[in-house]
């Protein structure tokens, strides 16, 4: 039986990373050395979405704007 690992973000990074993946997972021409990478990508896809209520949100564009700004390093 394989052992699990938790991950931790922040909510701001979820909103990202999970944004990464859901554009990600449906992009052509993307390469995989194994199959099993593909089906972890859509696993962490699937987990973030049935967590996330952001994605769902009229404004959701404004909130993904606003995490992908607070997660950024800040310019100097």
């Amino acid at each position: 039986m394989a052992e699990d690992v938790t991950l931790k973000l922040t909510r701001d990074e979820a909103i990202v990373f999970f944004e990464w993946l859901a554009r990600f997972n449906t992009e052509e021409g993307r390469q995989f050395v194994d199959q099993a990478e593909q089906r972890v990508l859509w696993y962490l896809e699937a987990s973030l979405e049935s967590t996330l209520v952001e994605p769902f949100k009229p404004d959701y564009d404004q909130v993904l704007a606003a995490a992908r700004s607070r997660v950024r390093d800040p310019t100097e």
